[in-house]
């Protein structure tokens, strides 16, 4: 009997009847690298249903599964063979029929959570509510007794510097392990698969909650259709009907920081930090302890508010809402739930991060992780093991080490002593290091660039610093630090004493220095082959020491290695070959596959135009030599003047960096050019600032929406609106992008990346002409970029836009290539200027009519 799953040729869950034949292939493709066991990348653009795929494909996979199990659900000594057949099948039906009341049971019980948490909403919006006292809890956040505080964590010999009491509430709320599962004996499966739902950030997740909410998990919730194993038993339509509408929903937990769960108002008005004076609460005596959470010994509350969690999908605010109407903490109460749930939200980084993923009690051993908005993945596993120290914070960090030790010189331990003299030994001999290094002359390779700066192993490092530290066993001081937390207490009292204000500057100084000393070390700790230390000047007399990882791939192959399956998956995940080169080049190429599809647009809604000259016949190159030239700024003003004449509503015009953009619109406003722009558009300019670009972006959308002539922002790829941003419909009718923004070849971190993919890539393949990898990275770290920019345009079914390429490398095979393969058939280069006019006048015209 075999029990494989077949891929459905349809997915009754999927709300929208009939699904378009791309979303019926991204479900199947997903579906069938689920059960085989593979890492797929896919690429579906924004407006097509991807996040609505991707759920139905998975949710209809884990329901097969869990029918799956029940089938396979037979002891090892029945499948011996020694036992006959009607024993071996009496056997099966009874572990069924167990599992099937584990099942009710947990239906039922979610059921009762749901109408009780109808009640306690009904009774919130009934009563006035009461503002939470603080007089008798204000003593729990704010009280100093002494200087007490600030004395370093003194169980620094065990692994886990935490009080046992702590420990146990630990053990219980936020590791999800045995115990947590077993405090109401009901359907406990802290092994159950899970559906692992990441994206880059929470507002993106928001987006997770309300699209599982239109699926039908009802319409094949109660048997496997797809299996060649019997069917299992099957429930009937009225069965279905009659249970709560709670039923339908898939046990779904969203996970979030305790600066988004807390509901402790004092503890979030607190200045402490804030994880820290949590952890404060749950160690503090039962009058202390923090309100939301159940006296100890009395878990009840949290296991209801666990049920309540599960009963219905919740999103980060309504999660934190329910928290506050329960009086119970959302933060342990969604971690509590982590076992029971079958898909559990939350951002990549948790995921990624495997101190998060313990810290969480995530064990993804067989399961299935989904990460949405891939395209970020490798920038921010590069980004995880990272540290950033400058010379003037590490200066800042060393005068309060300095500062803690006289004061408590008296009142710490030896051991604390003898840690805290090596810390300070260290940060000295840098400090005199940095200095150093910034007064050298710079070396050959270095005297063309206009920023000093040097690449350098760890070790290299290390060895600069002196043979003052030489010696020094810094998996020990890492250790020390990690364990007393002493990093966090040096930063309270520096700032309880106000001793920055004794410091030149000291108000740029916003994050605890000493925490950054404190990363550089674990990051010089855990260093490997594939990473490297970049000295930078970075001002007169600031140096910038920076641990970089240069390969992504290990710490995700964790990930990968541990999982049944990894689904990446993305609007604009081209180039592919990037990805596969960067993350999986470990891995055999026959757990890996593709899936990109087109849109669910008509044909005729998007035009891609390559111009390769301008209107006076002059080729069109925007390398960054060639920005500078009058000639070409004034040459790119008018083929805009040229644009704009057809052009309706919005437009967003794309250049590749602030510096080429700030050159443009000084020459413009010189030449005259930027008024003429002003009277057939209304213009806007991408603010340096983060906190005007909702202003920046409201006032261009009514100019877009709401002027005959519309509106043109000029912006810059890869920063404030190239990403994430919705210019849906009259918002851009069209999008231009001026040259190819690739990086800047003269950085050393750029060189060293280049240089080690150089090196991991087989000498082989470039002995048979293959393209340098090097070279690849580098155009594909361009590309990227461009392929985000283009995808702010079509968002959804009936949008339509043109996109217009300029820069006669646009016309090159190779370039188009790597384009988003959704946009590849609308594709056109151009010979003329004229042909590419004609192309655009016919789209809009045909759009107008």
């Amino acid at each position: 009997m075999s029990l494989s799953l077949r891929t459905p040729e349809s997915f009754p869950a999927f709300p929208f009847d009939p699904p378009y034949s791309i979303q019926v292939d991204l479900m199947k493709h997903v579906y069938s690298a689920i059960e085989n066991r593979k890492v797929a990348i896919i690429e579906s653009p924004t407006g097509t249903g991807k996040t609505l795929s991707l759920l139905c494909a998975t949710l209809t996979w884990l329901m097969d599964e869990k029918q799956r199990a029940k089938k396979g659900k037979l002891p090892e000594s029945r499948r011996s063979g020694d036992a006959p057949d009607w024993v071996v099948e009496q056997t099966r039906q009874r572990l069924i029929r167990e599992l099937e009341v584990e099942e009710q049971e947990t239906r039922d019980r979610l059921i009762k959570a749901r109408k009780r948490e109808e009640a306690m909403v009904k009774m919130s919006k009934a009563r006035v509510k009461k503002r939470q006292k603080t007089t008798e809890q204000s003593h729990t956040t704010d009280e100093i007794e002494g200087d007490d505080m600030f004395l370093p964590d003194e169980d620094v010999d065990t692994d886990d510097n935490i009080s046992p009491s702590v420990r146990a509430l630990m053990a219980k709320f936020e590791i999800g392990g045995n115990k947590a599962n077993g405090w109401d004996g009901a359907a406990n499966t802290p092994h159950a698969t899970k559906i692992y739902y990441a994206s880059r950030t929470h507002s993106q997740l928001t987006q997770v909650i309300p699209e599982l909410r239109r699926l039908n998990l009802h319409a094949d919730i109660s048997t496997v259709q797809h299996t060649t194993a019997t069917p299992g038993v099957k429930r009937s339509a009225e069965e279905i009907e009659s249970d709560d509408i709670t039923t339908l929903f898939t046990p779904a937990v969203a996970l979030g920081s305790r600066k988004q769960l807390c509901i402790h108002e004092e503890l979030r008005r607190n200045r402490w930090d804030l994880d820290d004076k949590c952890r404060d609460l749950l160690d503090a005596k039962a009058d202390k302890r923090c309100p939301y959470l159940p006296p100890i010994g009395d878990e009840s509350k949290m296991i209801d508010f666990r049920d309540q969690v599960l009963s219905t999908p919740k999103d980060i605010e309504e999660l934190a809402e329910a928290g506050k109407i329960a009086d119970t903490c959302p933060y342990f109460g969604s971690r509590h739930a982590i076992p029971q749930a079958e898909l559990v939200t939350l951002p990549y980084n948790l995921l990624l991060h495997k101190g998060a993923r313990e810290a969480l009690g995530i064990d993804l051993r067989d399961q299935v992780v989904v990460i949405d908005e891939a395209h970020n993945l490798i920038s921010t596993l590069l980004s995880i093991t990272s540290a950033r120290l400058t010379s003037r914070a590490l200066g800042v960090a060393f005068a309060q080490v300095c500062h803690y030790v006289a004061k408590f010189r008296t009142r710490l331990l030896a051991f604390h002593m003898l840690h805290l003299k090596r810390l300070v030994t260290f940060m000295k001999a840098l400090k005199e290091y940095l200095v150093e290094w910034a007064k050298s002359p710079a070396s050959a390779s270095q005297a063309h660039a206009k920023t000093k700066t040097e690449a350098l192993t760890p070790a290299r490092l290390l060895e600069r610093v002196g043979k003052n530290v030489a010696g020094f066993n810094f998996l020990e001081i890492e250790s020390y630090l990690r364990k007393s937390k002493v990093a966090k207490k040096i930063s309270k009292y520096a700032e309880a004493s106000s001793f920055h204000s004794n410091l030149p500057n000291h108000e740029s100084i916003t994050l605890p220095p000493l925490q950054h000393v404190e990363a550089l070390i674990v990051a010089l700790v855990s260093a490997n082959e594939d990473g490297c230390v970049m000295l930078t000047c970075t001002g007169p007399d600031d140096v910038e020491v920076k641990y970089q990882t240069l390969n992504p791939s290990p710490a995700f192959m964790e990930v990968v290695e541990s999982c049944r399956a990894v689904i990446l998956a993305g609007g604009t995940m081209s180039p592919m070959s990037d990805i596969i080169a960067q993350l999986f080049y470990p891995l055999e190429s026959s757990r890996l596959s593709t899936f990109s599809c087109g849109h669910i647009m008509p044909p005729s809604n998007l035009l891609g135009v390559a111009l390769g000259n301008g209107p006076s016949g002059v080729e069109l190159d925007y390398r960054v030599e060639q920005q500078q030239s009058d000639k070409v700024v004034m040459e790119l003003g008018q083929i805009l003047l040229n644009l704009c004449r057809l052009l309706p509503a919005g437009t967003v015009a794309f250049f590749p960096s602030y510096r080429f953009l700030a050159k443009v619109r000084t020459l413009w406003e010189k030449q005259g050019t930027l008024m003429k722009l002003t009277q057939r558009k209304q213009i806007f300019f991408e603010p340096h600032d983060s906190t005007d670009v909702d202003a920046t972006l409201k006032a261009y959308s009514q100019a877009a929406k709401g002027t005959s002539n519309g509106a043109l922002l000029f912006a810059v790829i890869g920063a404030k609106l190239s990403e994430g941003l919705n210019f849906s419909d009259e918002l851009a009718r069209a999008v231009i992008i001026i040259g190819l923004p690739f990086p800047n070849l003269g950085s050393a971190e750029l060189q060293e990346r280049m240089k080690f993919v150089r090196t991991k890539s087989n000498s082989q393949s470039q002995s048979q002409g293959k393209k340098d990898p090097g070279v690849e990275l580098y155009e594909n770290i361009c590309m990227n970029s461009v392929n985000q920019s283009i995808g702010r345009a079509i968002r959804h079914r009936n949008d339509w836009a043109a996109l217009i390429f300029l820069d006669k490398r646009y016309k090159s095979q190779t370039i188009k290539n790597k384009l988003s393969g959704w946009i590849q058939p609308h594709y056109h280069p151009v010979d003329t200027f004229g042909q590419g006019i004609k192309a655009l006048s016919s789209f809009y015209q045909s759009h107008r009519t």
